[in-house]
């Protein structure tokens, strides 16, 4: 049972992981920015989640996960495009002062200390089945990122905006070409980040039960490591990547003895280096990256 329980551990912490990722990598599939202020949607969503204690919980989630479209989607539109074909350094950099702009604004509207909030807190009690005792936002996390995964494949596979996202991804010079419209695509791809970030907002909230301006830093940081573990470009990737991180991360913490688990996150990056070593692409790589290797 204990085998079971750290799977089940494992299976929601690398889908937690892959949400974080899959947000990241759609857009950069797209834009070709590597999005370091996707962790701050992350936390304009918690913070929203806490502006709206005490109104019904589906409230509460729909305004926070709105928060976290609506920030991608003005930060598409009021930064972005204007910036579209610079230099990938001066998106990156431009990727950091959004970042920095938008943490100063919660600091200075909630100010910089941490706050808590009871939102979730019912889910952070096990549940008992026999002799197996599975905490109840694990469950919520698998399911939750379960029907996103789902939901997204729907809208990549069986629309012609999800035509559009995938052709934009491999090429996205030749896809304006055939017609591909670029400004919704960059969109929709954006608001596709948001609505990401805004899940894995509630869901972290639901976890720690504190939000602080912060608290999206760690979730960009994991998401970048588990896009470049599965291959830049490609979605399927992120999600692997997600995954696989997030069983490392189980893995060593129940496999290393206790006086070497304060090392754990230096053995899970030096892993990652010896993964990347033999697969510098990446473990699914997209169409451009695999004509590059």
């Amino acid at each position: 049972m204990t085998l079971l329980q750290n799977i089940i551990t494992a299976v929601s912490v690398g889908a937690l992981y892959a949400l974080f990722a899959l947000g990241l990598a759609v857009i950069y599939g797209v834009a070709g920015i590597i999005n370091f202020a996707q962790g701050n949607f992350i936390a304009v969503a918690a913070y929203v989640l806490l502006a709206l204690d005490g109104l019904p919980t589906p409230v509460t989630i729909l305004g926070a996960v709105a928060a976290g479209v609506a920030t991608s989607v003005v930060t598409e539109l009021g930064v972005f495009r204007f910036a579209r074909g610079a230099d990938p350094a001066t998106l990156l950099v431009l990727a950091f002062a959004v970042a920095l702009a938008i943490e100063s604004v919660i600091i200075l509207v909630a100010g910089s200390r941490p706050l808590s909030t009871p939102f979730g807190s019912s889910l952070t009690k096990p549940i008992h089945l026999g002799s197996l005792s599975v905490m109840r936002i694990d469950l919520v996390t698998a399911v939750v990122v379960a029907v996103l995964l789902a939901g997204l494949a729907l809208l990549l596979n069986w629309t012609p905006i999800g035509a559009q996202l995938r052709a934009a991804a491999e090429d996205f010079t030749m896809a304006r070409l055939v017609g591909v419209r670029s400004n919704l695509v960059m969109l929709v791809a954006f608001a596709v980040g948001g609505l990401l970030a805004g899940v894995g907002g509630v869901l972290l909230v639901a976890r720690s039960g504190t939000v602080e301006p912060s608290m999206g830093l760690e979730p960009v940081l994991v998401s970048f490591v588990a896009v470049v573990i599965g291959g830049l470009g490609s979605l399927a990737g992120a999600v692997a990547g997600g995954f696989v991180l997030g069983g490392l991360t189980i893995a060593l913490q129940v496999l290393l003895p206790s006086d070497i688990r304060p090392y754990r996150d230096a053995i899970l990056y030096a892993l990652i280096v010896v993964i990347l070593t033999f697969r510098p692409q990446g473990l699914l790589p997209s169409a451009n990256d695999r004509s590059r290797v």
